[in-house]
């Protein structure tokens, strides 16, 4: 299957909408740029403000809290997300972009160096992890137990979902000891945050562990491995960036947009909508589909190809209005260092082994990411 294909070309050219069944649950897909903005805008309409029912499948058996800030609405999402907004700004340090660099640059070396690297577990999983320390102000050694779990903390390959609590009993050992020793980490911070005059609750906690943990985790993993597949794939686009290193950032927020690794994020109607045509009772959820909106041929110019020079680009991959991501500048420092190593010390990548991840769901199959891949780093 094409990674670049777009399974909701002919459903969002037909209707507004497409309605997907999930778990028993029939819900509608908001297909369209401008109308998945809109429901961005309006969380009157469509609520963020329901625990574990945000994410699609929902996650009622694999957590006990309510993430923070995600599934809040205004105004509380912003007093939350203020708490920890200094640590996700720590990507525009210039120290910790030159953490970053340096990790990148140590992890490629390493990767040259021998004949083969799968891609999926033995690079992007640690970089992500490795780079999460940093974000975090904890010691490096944790990534060790993060890289354990796997590239999600919650589902096993094949997407069954985990038993037990792994993450949330590493949560708690990590609160447990910043309440008694705190320092300069993130788990520190939010024993010691408050929120309207009062600190906050472990359970509060918790939810701001948890998100960090699972939001920012295989998105960031597969888009590394799209990324590197694509220039595999296509050595001509791995030229056209080293002509010109400009290109760079541009480059990295088509593959962002075309590489979309959300594919959808849900929202629940707090009372009868009817929304676009498709009736959704109170407590319904609908989807805001950001991979639809991201191929959206009324916005995108020939939205098919991957053109690493587009310019504009307005893609939703990081979401719009209230709940752009937090993550956004981490996972936009990590691709362009990546692209940047790659121009300056790569000839070329030779892909052994490809191994796509694909959703397959009633209603469409899409390409997100890969299960493995195996690839040959040529030096210069």
């Amino acid at each position: 299957m094409n990674p670049s294909s777009d399974p909701f070309r002919e459903a969002r050219r037909e209707a507004a909408v497409l309605r997907c069944p999930f778990q028993g649950e029939d819900i509608p897909m908001i297909l369209r740029h401008a109308d998945v903005r809109a429901a961005c805008k309006d969380w009157k309409t469509y609520s963020s403000d329901v625990p574990f029912r945000v994410p699609i499948p929902s996650e009622e058996d694999v957590r006990s809290m309510r993430q923070l800030p995600i599934e809040t609405n205004p105004p509380e999402h912003g007093e939350y997300r203020e708490i920890v907004e200094p640590f996700f700004a720590r990507p525009k340090d210039p120290a910790f972009v030159a953490r970053v660099e340096a990790l990148l640059g140590e992890m490629l070396a390493a990767a040259m160096e021998r004949g083969s690297i799968e891609i999926v577990n033995e690079f992007a999983l640690p970089i992500q992890s490795r780079a999460l320390t940093y974000l975090l102000n904890v010691d490096e050694s944790q990534a060790d137990t993060w890289i354990g779990w796997g590239i999600h903390v919650f589902k096993v390959t094949g997407g069954e979902f985990k038993k037990g609590v792994v993450l949330e009993d590493y949560l708690s050992a990590q609160f447990d000891r910043a309440e008694k020793n705190p320092g300069e980490d993130f788990f520190s911070a939010l024993t010691q945050a408050t929120y309207r005059g009062r600190k906050l609750t472990r359970e509060e906690m918790m939810g701001f562990g948890n998100l960090t943990f699972a939001g920012g985790r295989d998105t960031i993993i597969h888009s590394i491995a799209s990324v590197i597949a694509y220039l595999g794939q296509n050595p001509a686009a791995l030229e056209f960036l080293r002509a010109d290193p400009k290109r760079i950032v541009l480059a990295s927020e088509e593959f962002f947009r075309v590489f979309m690794p959300l594919t959808h994020i849900g929202r629940v109607c707090p009372v009868d909508t009817n929304v676009h045509g498709e009736d959704v009772p109170a407590g319904g959820r609908v989807s805001l589909g950001w991979a639809s909106a991201n191929r959206d041929e009324t916005v995108f110019d020939t939205p098919e190809e991957t053109r690493l020079d587009r310019k504009p680009n307005p893609h939703l991959s990081f979401g719009f209005g209230t709940h752009l991501c937090l993550g956004a500048p981490h996972a936009r420092l990590l691709i362009r260092t990546l692209l940047q190593l790659l121009v300056n010390r790569v000839s070329g990548i030779r892909v052994i082994e490809a191994r796509q991840h694909v959703e397959n769901e009633a209603r469409y199959s899409r390409v997100n990411g890969y299960d493995s891949l195996v690839v040959q780093f040529l030096p210069k």
